[in-house]
């Protein structure tokens, strides 16, 4: 448990990376993993002939690649990887399931690589060991004890691979079931939604040297220091390729602020080059209202591609009403910002046209997230800013392959089109019933006893919303069973019986039959690239994804299916064969991924050809709209710290933003934290307000810090026990775990 008397507070650094970046890269890999192994590590990371970062999706340079072509978060995700410590069957013989759970995540996480599959027998206080034969038919006999395939829940991590994600999905609508819920339902299902209805495409529509080629870039609800630091370098080069940033951020983060290159010598030597030309903070869940007030500036002041809009889109006559009749003072209101901030924005983007804008949770996580993708593409159609050199629309993706794993078919509603290939292939009638996505999930394991709950990768229970809650629903499966590198939180709540099946990292050699294989993934911006780890794997137990998921499938549908499993367990050219006859974007795929780099899909939207119901670019028309708390609440946000990866903690620092040695953390305006008669890291209580009632996260230390009036700020998972299962973004279903209604209290007692 955490020790309050440790917390250390500074103050926020002005800018990232740096000396101390790379200091920190080494004491992770150095100080948890042998020292030969993590040079050799670190020399394959992000290489053309190495192995992908499983760090973030960030595309790798097309051209010449530094030999150190990785980020703090890469060196920290490769120490983690690589680390010496294990945990086998003695560990869990020492530790029992109980123990285990009250270990904090940064515990969990050093506990170490996970050895042999483990299975948690009914009613056992401990992990055992289990032959790889008997876990599979213990699975088997889970899926066919089910009284209907839709009693199966298939979850995806966005690190698995293409080849693993594809035949994990085949798998699933070979049993029967669409129900394929994926960490994407949790970040950027918004994006995808909001994008397809408006530009016929839901992924990103620049490459990276669009984003050096910008003439103005708007940095949105992200935070690129912490979650994307590779992001920086290409930032670095727009801006000194004359490129105006705009940052949008509630907080002042320092990877908004300056870069401190730590492979230039003014970098080392503490020079920072600035980033954001201007810095605005608006209210959580302002952003639909400075985007508004964007569109009426550019719309009122002339500033529009009135060729491309006649051409290129429909709908710009009503949305044009719309925002000229828009009121100044609502949009005030709602963003939390000053009108004149709004228009210095919009003549900044009119005057320079090529418009990119980058986003994240920021934008995502909010019940009107679709709305406000919709404005950001409003903004973008105006300008004539997309599918053209250094403009388009850029949603920044954060697990390493959850792009390609949609890509491949993760997801509970894809097209008859998809199904039909996969059919023929295959030669099934493949489920056409939408599947449950995460929320659905999570509420339909809670209702109804039984059901069997499988991940490919992943901390479901940490990642999801409504902590406790999700817990309960695990809880209340046959089975659960996860395939995983290390222990988590999630393998510690099992269902009736509980089964972890241990894989190969991403750095780690992958050999079948003697013969070495390698994996395909796919960026933020549509690159497929091959990853081939070169490391000797941790423990001689240990099988690649894809080869744990063709067993499970073969044990599980037997002869129901007439998929080759072994030959695709065996032959991972095969897999992708198979892939290339599905997916017509992916023709060549063996050869074309073999070249140096990889390829690029498609995408239509960067040729301005759109593939929408109207076969044009649509400006959609919404009321403005925000998140507002009840008088005397806030509004809270979860987001990362910098010692994390989504819900991997290395670390218990917070290096950015003046934290050390904590994390059970809530910051807040100065002036909120007096007018509640709190002092300044006072142990607090936060309570959470939904239709259905209260949620509280309890014990948390208060930290003032510089944010608009009403708004405050916490790590997850900590604070997502805090996060309503039912209050969800319109439409895509997305948590809202950036619009949290609040009040926070001196700790009872």
């Amino acid at each position: 448990m955490e020790d309050f008397a440790d917390l250390r507070v500074g103050e926020p650094s002005e800018a990232a990376a740096g000396t101390t970046a790379v200091l920190s890269s080494f004491r992770h890999l150095l100080t948890r993993a042998d020292p030969l192994r993590a040079v050799q590590g670190m020399l394959g990371l992000n290489q053309k002939d190495g192995f992908d970062c499983p760090s973030c999706a960030w595309p790798d340079p097309d051209g010449h690649r530094s030999a150190f072509e990785f980020c703090e978060n890469g060196a920290k995700a490769l120490a983690s990887e690589i680390t010496r410590a294990r945990v086998d069957a003695a560990f869990f013989a020492k530790h029992s399931v109980a123990e285990l759970g009250g270990w904090t995540d940064y515990e969990l996480d050093q506990a170490g690589r996970l050895t042999e599959p483990m299975v948690r027998r009914p009613g056992a206080s401990h992990y055992e060991s289990i032959s790889w034969e008997e876990a599979e038919a213990v699975a088997a006999a889970a899926f066919r004890s089910l009284p209907e395939p839709d009693r199966a829940i298939y979850y995806t991590s966005g690190r698995a691979s293409n080849e693993a994600a594809f035949l994990w999905q085949l798998f699933a609508r070979q049993f029967g079931t669409n129900n394929l819920p994926d960490c994407s339902n949790m970040c950027h299902e918004s994006s995808g939604l909001a994008m397809k209805e408006s530009v016929g495409v839901g992924k990103g529509t620049v490459t990276l040297e669009d984003i050096h080629q910008a003439g103005m870039i708007l940095l949105m609800g992200q935070n690129p220091g912490t979650n994307h630091p590779r992001m920086l370098s290409a930032l670095q080069v727009a801006v000194r390729q004359g490129a105006h940033l705009v940052a949008v951020n509630p907080l002042r983060e320092a990877g908004l602020l300056g870069f401190k290159h730590p492979q230039e010598v003014g970098g080392v030597l503490g020079q920072a080059t600035p980033l954001a030309a201007d810095y605005l903070q608006p209210n959580l869940n302002g952003d639909m209202a400075l985007l508004r007030g964007m569109a009426k500036t550019l719309v009122e002041e002339g500033m529009l591609d009135e060729d491309f809009i006649a051409v290129h889109t429909v709908g710009f006559a009503e949305y044009a009403a719309r925002v000229r009749s828009q009121g100044w003072e609502e949009l005030e209101a709602l963003s939390g910002l000053p009108r004149e901030a709004m228009q210095r924005t919009a003549r900044a983007a009119g005057e320079r046209k090529n418009l990119i804008t980058c986003w994240a949770m920021g934008l995502t996580q909010h019940r009107n997230a679709v709305a406000t993708l919709r404005e950001v593409v409003n903004v973008h159609l105006l300008l004539g800013a997309i599918g053209k050199p250094g403009a388009g629309l850029c949603p920044v993706r954060g697990h390493s392959n959850v792009q390609g794993d949609r890509t491949m078919g993760i997801f509970e509603k894809m097209p008859d089109s998809f199904l039909d290939a996969l059919g023929r292939e295959f030669g099934f009638a493949a489920p056409r019933e939408h599947g449950f996505d995460t929320v659905a999930a999570i509420r339909a394991m809670h209702e109804v006893p039984g059901h069997v709950f499988v991940a490919l990768g992943g901390n479901f229970l940490q990642a999801a919303p409504d902590t406790a809650y999700t817990a309960e629903a695990l809880s209340r499966c046959g089975l659960t069973l996860h395939i995983a590198t290390k222990l988590n939180r999630s393998h510690l709540v099992t269902g009736g019986t509980g089964l972890i099946l241990p894989c190969l990292g991403r750095s780690e050699e992958d050999l079948r039959g003697g013969v070495p294989q390698f994996v395909t993934v796919e960026d933020s911006m549509s690159m497929v690239h091959a990853s081939r780890g070169k490391l000797r794997p941790a423990s001689p137990h240990l099988r690649s994804e894809t080869a744990i998921v063709c067993g499970l499938a073969a044990a599980v549908l037997g002869e129901r299916s007439r998929v080759r499993w072994k030959a695709f367990a065996d032959d991972y050219s095969a897999v992708r064969d198979a892939i290339e006859r599905v997916l017509p974007d992916f023709k060549d795929f063996n050869e074309r991924v073999g070249q140096a780099g990889g390829f690029r899909l498609p995408n239509g939207a960067g040729r301005r050809v759109w593939d929408t119901a109207s076969g044009k670019a649509e400006f959609h028309t919404a009321a403005v709209s925000a998140f507002q708390a009840a008088a005397g609440h806030l509004v809270l946000q979860t987001f990362r710290s910098h010692d994390q990866f989504n819900t991997t903690i290395y670390g218990n620092n917070d290096r950015y933003r003046g934290i050390g040695h904590g994390r059970r953390i809530v910051f807040m305006n100065p002036l909120d934290l007096k007018e509640r008669g709190l002092r300044p890291l006072q142990l607090v209580d936060i309570t959470s307000y939904w239709a259905d009632g209260t949620r509280q996260a309890a014990g948390f230390q208060a930290v003032p810090y510089e944010m608009p009036r009403g708004n405050c700020a916490a790590y997850y998972p900590e604070a997502n026990v805090l996060v309503p299962l039912g209050s969800a973004a319109e439409r895509s279903g997305t948590p809202t775990s950036k619009s949290i209604e609040v009040s926070i209290a001196a700790a009872a007692g």
